[in-house]
């Protein structure tokens, strides 16, 4: 299950989404995940389906790779769909005793469901092409307006940064605690709920002090470099926008208006 995890990883892969700008793959995330939250129609759905399955085949990163990275979040799938389908009030479907199944539920279900795939899906396209460090320049880029009025966007985007880098640290952590204790008598999968809840301590405690540990040699590491901020600080590999960033920008607007058009019609 913690190899399924994809989030914060990066897959090598020379392709031309590799190659964009990353303030680019960021406005073009963001242009997705609206037009995920807007579609309510068949047609709808398949623009963005043939959208993010064109951007997948560009990027070069297996689709398998990807779909393993749902396994993850199947849980949290379940329960967003179980909310929807059991407390939309509307037509009712299906009575049972005081369980009531409307209509309106089993497509509001179906909508969240598809909408939280599709979510995990289009951002792990950017986080699985980008670097952790082009990821944190172009979110700092993107939000230096906001300094004007004294938003710290440096010290948001280094948080970013290193929150994304410690998740496949963490995991790696994890699965090597895991097999420790497991190799000690422990047990993660038998019993009830709660029974499983109590046998995680054993894995949450040293998970805790290493994170801290890490957390700690980060922090003596940065102030032994004089680290102070973003002010005045260069970047070794400036970003600079090229003909393909234009062309994707344009493929997005043109990807989003007809959306928008589709949405307005129907």
């Amino acid at each position: 299950m913690l190899r399924d995890i994809t989030l914060g990883q990066y897959y090598p892969a020379d392709s031309v989404i590799h190659k964009l700008d990353p303030r680019t793959k960021l406005f073009g995330t963001l242009l997705f995940i609206i037009s995920v939250f807007s579609f309510d129609g068949l047609l709808g759905f398949g623009v963005i389906t043939l959208f993010m399955f064109g951007i997948i085949y560009l990027s070069k990163v297996p689709l398998s790779f990807m779909v393993r990275g749902l396994r993850a979040i199947v849980i949290l799938l379940l329960i967003a769909g179980a909310l929807n389908l059991f407390l939309t009030p509307g037509q009712p479907l299906i009575t049972l005793w005081k369980i009531v199944i409307t209509k309106e539920g089993v497509r509001n279900a179906s909508l969240m469901t598809v909408r939280m795939i599709y979510l995990i899906m289009g951002t792990s396209v950017m986080t699985l092409t980008t670097t952790p460090n082009q990821l944190t320049d172009g979110l700092e880029k993107s939000l230096r307006p906001l300094s004007k009025i004294h938003v710290p966007v440096h010290e948001i985007a280094m948080m970013m940064s290193i929150a994304l880098r410690f998740i496949p640290i963490l995991i790696e952590e994890t699965d090597k605690i895991m097999k420790a204790q497991m190799a000690r008598g422990a047990d993660f999968e038998s019993g009830g709920l709660i029974k499983k809840a109590k046998n995680m301590v054993p894995l949450l405690v040293p998970l805790f002090v290493s994170a801290f540990r890490r957390a700690n040699d980060l922090a003596l590491a940065m102030e032994a470099r004089c680290y102070v901020g973003g002010d005045g600080r260069t970047k070794m590999k400036p970003l600079v926008y090229e003909k393909r960033d234009v062309g994707a920008y344009a493929v997005v607007i043109v990807y989003f208006v007809i959306v928008v058009l589709v949405k307005s019609l129907l």
